[in-house]
């Protein structure tokens, strides 16, 4: 098990399409490798009462969020055979249209690797301490609720 050591998961802003790009590039040298898993989180542009969403701010009580990583990683290692699993999480201003979360998970055979992926993203969904506020396009806002 490779790469389990938990670092810091947040990006200020959007996640770019290049980094994502650059981070499948890095495992071409991982030969023992067979199957990646990826699950990209988009900002929807969303209508709420009349209101267009142009925009999620996202907060994070950082340390707790870290803990917390840790132990679902920590929980997914055990119960899959991954090679590395990556995620990372927008903090910050993120536009609709643009990138919020990046889960990347690689293992020897496609099903852990997707399995996994899954889980981790649920896990991330219903436990990690991130708050998005949903920026409307006239300037008002309200708090999300994850779904």
């Amino acid at each position: 098990m490779s790469d389990k050591q938990p670092k810091n998961i947040f990006m200020q802003g959007p996640i770019p399409a290049t980094f994502i790009g650059d981070s499948i590039q890095k495992h071409s040298t991982k030969t023992n490798i067979g199957a990646h898993s990826i699950f990209l989180g988009q900002v929807r542009d969303d209508v709420i009462e009349g209101k267009k969403v142009a925009a999620i701010d996202y907060t994070t009580y950082e340390a707790m969020a870290l803990e917390k990583m840790h132990e679902i990683r920590e929980d997914i290692f055990s119960k899959y055979a991954l090679t590395c699993m990556h995620v990372y999480h927008s903090v910050g201003r993120v536009a609709a249209g643009e990138l919020s979360l990046f889960v990347f998970t690689s293992s020897k055979h496609r099903k852990i690797a997707i399995d996994a992926c899954e889980e981790t993203v649920e896990r991330i969904k219903a436990e990690l301490p991130v708050w998005g506020k949903e920026l409307f396009e006239d300037e008002s806002y309200q708090w999300k609720e994850n779904t």
